[in-house]
């Protein structure tokens, strides 16, 4: 067995970020000013084909933004996903408003049968506002999470949000690159279906600009808001006037300097981590007792994060399996814990939250950075073969 260290997921960074970012110093252009700042959203507005894109610090300033220009408000109430980073449902209380927890289906993304079953059934529908039943509180979007680089079932959710009048936001802060190959949206990427989307840049994601995020849409009214707002609220930047809060959101020319030449490799990456996936799949799904996760076969996925679900015969249980990996020098972790169960939301509201429960009991992310090599691939595959 090798003493290699193997992670779990690291930036890749042999591009032209130090020929970016060294320009970008040696410019003094490192704040929230500079030129790459408006080509990193031009370029990111290309590549996901929406009409335009805006900076922001990271995803959940992007999440902030969006349910602002969004309008949720204090008392309003959102639907969200249970099985995703808390980073994702945040931001619904950082606006006043409360969320309202949905079960996953086997893409880990919400389950879009228990989604339309509450909204008929725990709710009434009237003067064109989703008033929940039991708290009667007014229902203003959903909040659907990407996760792991799959899409959420967009077909159905954008019928949905249309029979009950709700907004979309869609969190692909894990699904940049990923879009559909078939079906009503063929060709649309991750996070421009919905009224707004955000994509991530932390560190661990597939491309990175140490921190950031970005905030994208076709609806330019909202995309002119969201960029007003993450601006401080300038309504004439000269003289400082400001016409509303604002939020100091903006990313800094250093990181988009970085984000340029990461995207510049994105489609790379994909193809990498598409092959080390594959190499995942084909050797461990013949161990009796583990499968790697499916993506959805109606999407170009980013192959972002892969799902090791271990079943119940497996030799090892979650945790014990995390610890043996460790021992051998090999990060993994297991999924996040469900928010609902998480101590600022266990007054919240659920709605038949089962297979989330299930999936959080055995799935454990592996390695799958795309500098990954083959051989480090074959190391981790061999160690699980071993127990």
């Amino acid at each position: 067995m090798s003493d290699k260290f193997i992670p779990l997921s690291v930036p890749n960074l042999k591009g032209n970020e130090l020929k970016y970012v060294t320009h970008a110093v040696e410019t003094e252009w490192v704040s929230t000013g500079g030129p790459y700042i408006n080509e990193f959203e031009e370029k990111i507005a290309e590549y996901a084909k929406c009409k335009g894109a805006v900076s922001c610090q990271n995803g959940t300033a992007g999440l902030h933004t969006a349910l602002i220009v969004c309008d949720v408000t204090k008392d309003d109430e959102v639907i969200v996903p249970t099985l995703t980073f808390i980073a994702a449902v945040n931001p619904v209380r950082y606006v006043g408003a409360e969320p309202i927890f949905m079960d996953c289906d086997d893409s880990l993304t919400i389950d879009i049968d228990k989604l339309r079953a509450f909204c008929e059934k725990e709710c009434v529908f009237e003067n064109n506002k989703l008033i929940n039943k039991t708290t009667k509180k007014h229902i203003k979007a959903i909040l659907v999470v990407h996760v792991f680089g799959n899409i959420a079932d967009m077909s159905s959710i954008m019928d949905i949000a249309h029979t009950f009048n709700l907004k979309v936001i869609e969190d692909a802060t894990e699904a940049i690159g990923t879009y559909y190959v078939s079906g009503k949206y063929k060709g649309k990427h991750a996070g421009t279906i919905g009224d707004i989307g955000i994509y991530s840049f932390n560190g661990n994601k597939i491309m990175t600009t140490g921190g950031g995020g970005m905030i994208v849409s076709n609806n330019e009214d909202l995309l002119s808001r969201a960029k007003h707002l993450t601006t401080q609220a300038k309504s004439d930047e000269l003289y400082y006037t400001h016409d509303e809060i604002g939020f100091n959101y903006r990313m800094t020319n250093l990181q988009a300097a970085l984000g340029l030449a990461q995207l510049e490799q994105l489609e790379d990456f994909i193809e990498t981590k598409k092959k080390n996936y594959d190499y995942y799949k084909k050797e461990l799904n013949d161990v009796d007792g583990l499968k790697i996760l499916d993506f959805k076969e109606d999407i170009r996925p980013n192959y972002w994060f892969y799902g090791l679900y271990i079943e119940d015969s497996f030799k090892l249980n979650r945790d014990e399996l995390i610890s043996y990996l460790a021992s051998h020098k090999i990060q993994t972790r297991p999924i996040w814990g469900l928010i609902n169960e998480q101590a600022p939301y266990l007054n919240a509201l659920g709605y038949e939250i089962e297979k989330a429960k299930d999936y959080l009991n055995h799935v454990v992310n592996i390695p799958c950075s795309s500098n990954l090599s083959v051989e480090d691939v074959f190391i981790v595959i061999e160690c699980l073969k071993g127990i």
